[in-house]
């Protein structure tokens, strides 16, 4: 897994398939074959001002980051790009093991086409 840092690619990955649950958003799309592939999975992490001060966008983004270490390895798809967008009071108040089942279930939803757009 790599973590995504340019800005092109989280608007890219912000015009594809997205799942919205109680404590994250998921943002996902399918990289072209044409593009170059530094890893099979990339992963980035987005928390607005509306989360909170700076302590609190760190806390959340931190959360994220530990969400995706456990649950992307085994569920994610090679050649995909995902960005975990943090929610204001629930990414951080929201129970880990409740976040688990959410990326779970979101991941479903966008490998199914069923996601939004």
């Amino acid at each position: 897994m790599a973590t995504m840092r340019k800005r092109a690619e989280f608007l890219r990955a912000a015009k594809a398939r997205r799942a919205g649950t109680a404590g994250f958003l998921l943002q996902a799309r399918h990289r072209a074959p044409d593009e170059p592939a530094e890893a099979a999975i990339r992963i980035g992490y987005t928390c607005s001002k509306k989360v909170g001060n700076a302590v609190a966008r760190n806390r959340a983004k931190r959360r994220l980051r530990a969400l995706a270490r456990e649950v992307l390895p085994t569920k994610a798809r090679p050649g995909w790009d995902y960005v975990l967008v943090g929610r204001p009071e629930a990414t951080v108040t929201r129970d880990f093991a409740a976040l688990i089942n959410d990326l779970g279930a979101a991941l479903e939803r966008v490998h199914s086409g069923k996601g939004g757009k």
